[in-house]
Order: structure tokens, then sequence, then C-alpha cells
């Protein structure tokens, strides 16, 4: 079991792990395959998306995350055998700001805020995230935007941009997050405590890894209540 007690800032990705973007995701393609008369499982949605995203943030040249998610959009068009429309390279953009929140993470994040300093660490443009903050409604010590850093996780730079943000010592900081992929293997790889929220039936639409995390929580009540009695 962790001590919480060494912690003074607690970080988390976003996307996957206080919204839940498979949701998001899948609801927003299947409706764009609709469309075009095309059916796919949410879980096939989602193994597209989880192969398509990182080809397309591993550009030569650092590209916005809308045009990240039209580059996505393109190509399962291109996979599935059909030309995207304007509309259908929108789509994911469009809706990312209605993406619904965890049940659980308001109240979680609510009672960890009165113990640390909370940080976000995610793959987005700031004025995505900025619509998304507002449904969060939490006063976030720090915000760290793919957008900032020009480059998306799991670049370890996302990270280094962050502790230089946060002005905190490895030992001081934990990061939380649902991605294996994006996050664990980072945070493994800089020497940073980690947290793998195992939300049942998650993980989808990110590539598996061996990443080790230090703790795993099915949600973040469970981590919120873990923190109040460490």
């Amino acid at each position: 079991m962790l001590d919480f007690s060494r912690f003074e800032w607690l970080s988390f990705d976003c996307y996957g792990t206080l919204v839940d973007w498979e949701d998001g995701i899948s609801t927003a393609v299947a409706e764009v395959l609709k469309a075009h008369g095309i059916r796919r499982s949410r879980a096939e949605i989602l193994a597209l998306y989880a192969d398509m995203e990182p080809r397309a943030q591993d550009s030569q040249t650092y590209l916005e995350y809308r045009h990240v998610l039209h580059r996505v959009m393109a190509a399962i068009g291109s996979e599935l055998g059909f030309e995207c429309t304007e509309s259908d390279l929108e789509c994911l953009v469009d809706t990312l700001p209605d993406w619904p929140i965890f049940p659980d993470v308001t109240g979680a994040l609510d009672t960890l805020k009165r113990r640390y300093k909370l940080a976000v660490i995610s793959n987005v443009d700031d004025d995505l995230f900025a619509r998304t903050a507002r449904a969060l409604n939490v006063d976030f010590d720090a915000v760290i935007t793919a957008e900032q850093a020009r480059s998306y996780k799991p670049n370890r730079h996302n990270f280094e941009v962050a502790a230089a943000r946060m002005a905190v010592e490895k030992e001081a900081w934990l990061h939380v997050a649902e991605s294996l992929y994006h996050d664990i293997g980072p945070a493994n790889q800089l020497g940073i405590m980690c947290v793998w929220v195992n939300r049942a039936s998650r993980g989808g639409a990110t590539r598996q890894t061996d990443a080790v995390p230090d703790l795993v929580v099915p949600d973040l009540a469970t981590l919120a209540k873990l923190a109040e009695d460490g």
C-alpha cells in the first residue's frame, strides 16, 4: 500500500481517467459509420481508434489534437472503405466537450483537493480542455496539455514539462491514470509513482503495454478513500 502522506501533488490523465472517452469515441464514430451504412461493435471501434491515434500523434511535426482527431477519422474511413465528409472529420472534436464524466470523479477530486495540489496532464488542446474543465468544476493547481508541451504522451517530455510547472520532487508526486500506454509506462521510466485506474471493461481505446503501476484501483472514489485513510 502507498504511503499517501508523502505526496504533495496528484496529477491526473483526463480523457479515459476523469472523462469516459471510450463512450464518447465509440458513440461519435458509430454515428458516422451508421450514416455510411456500416456497423461495427464498440470493441471494434475502440480497437481501430487505439491503432490510429498513436500513428496520427507520431507525426514528424506537432499537430494540434483537433487535427489528430481529424486524421484518426480519415484513417478509420480509409480502413473501412469510405471517404469522410467534413462533418465526419469533425465528429470527435465536436462531441469531445460533451463526453461524459465518470460519476465518481467530482466527489473524489473534491476530497483529494482538501489534502493535495491537483494537476492534469492531458493529450489535448488548451481550448478543448477548457470546455471539459467547466464540466469537471474543479480548481486544478496546474494544467499541462499537449499543446503546451508540443508533444503527446507517452513522450516523457510531457511529464518533464509538468514537473517544472509543478515544481515538485518525484518523491512527492503521484500520477493517476487509466492508460498503461500513455501514462503508466512513462511514469515508470521517469521513476514517478503511479496509480492505474483499472475501470472494469475499459482500456479498449489504448495500446496494451507491460507497464507496472504502484497501485491499482477500480475508480477514483476508491483512491480518495485510501488517501483519506492513509
